[in-house]
């Protein structure tokens, strides 16, 4: 696999996949429309690797190294070269489709285009194109500059050539892959986003979401409560999450908790918003 890659979208996610595989010594090529989302992954990449050196990880004549390694543009047109293209843009079926059709059209055709999604199917992204032989996903955990996982997913018609090649890039950029099966939530999220859910429905029964979270952390000595996981993760994401497994099972033990509708409805997302279940204000 060439040393050149691609990742649409520049928002947090997309630039810290970015910045992982430029400190891994890839040359990334960043696409992005909005070009004031491009100046704040700029600027996050720029704070992430002065924390590093103040931190003594990596040295100073790195930071410039590392971060001359990533370009960023507008055109999508512009990806022609890479091995491989990770797309990270919003867990939108309609829009991740859209752009790899445009992928498809202006790659090479031995070119890997990969999808972050969290929960949408490999299969109906990869239906849109002419070649989803090379569609996989890569889902990469948040912050990816910290989370060692990435759920490799093949499609139906994922060949296993891109499989390996995946997984071995995965692993290039110093990740832990595994392996997971095209239905949605994959792994992770299939387990631990009905756990949130099933927090939210304990604070519909009058539980007090302290009371839940500490309960979670000091019994089952997780890091995080649900509620404030959801808050962490961004309850869109969890709502979005919930509702694709909801539809892809058929199964009411996925049904979204209302209070997490209601939340999503009044816009209070989490930390991203200053308030969820907690406030960050």
């Amino acid at each position: 696999m060439n040393k050149n890659i691609g990742v649409v979208g520049a928002g947090f996610m997309g630039g810290s996949i970015a910045l992982v595989s430029a400190k891994a010594g890839y040359k990334v090529i960043v696409v992005d429309q909005n070009q004031e989302i491009i100046e704040d992954a700029k600027k996050r990449a720029m704070n992430h690797l002065n924390k590093q050196y103040r931190k003594n990880r990596i040295n100073k004549g790195e930071i410039g190294e590392i971060f001359n390694n990533i370009t960023y543009t507008e055109n999508l047109q512009e990806l022609q070269d890479e091995a491989i293209i990770i797309e990270a843009v919003s867990e939108n079926l309609k829009v991740k489709q859209n752009i790899f059709q445009q992928l498809d059209e202006y790659s090479k055709k031995e070119t890997i285009l990969a999808t972050n999604t969290s929960s949408l199917s490999i299969n109906e992204i990869a239906q849109v194109t002419k070649n989803p032989d090379r569609v996989i996903g890569t889902h990469f955990f948040s912050p990816a500059t910290v989370m060692k996982l990435v759920e490799i997913t093949p499609g139906i018609n994922t060949d296993q050539k891109v499989v390996n090649q995946s997984y071995n890039f995965i692993k290039s950029i110093g990740k832990n892959p595994v392996l997971a099966v095209d239905y949605p939530g994959f792994i992770v999220n299939r387990i631990l986003t009905p756990v949130m859910n099933e927090g939210m429905y304990l604070l519909m029964e009058g539980l007090d979401k302290k009371d839940i979270d500490e309960a979670m952390k000091l019994g089952a000595n997780h890091p995080m409560g649900p509620l404030e996981l959801a808050d962490f993760c961004g309850l869109d994401i969890v709502l979005a999450t919930m509702e694709s497994l909801y539809e892809g099972f058929g199964d009411s033990k996925y049904r979204p908790c209302p209070i997490l509708k209601n939340m999503v409805r009044a816009g209070n997302l989490g930390r991203k918003t200053g308030k969820g279940f907690y406030d960050y204000n």
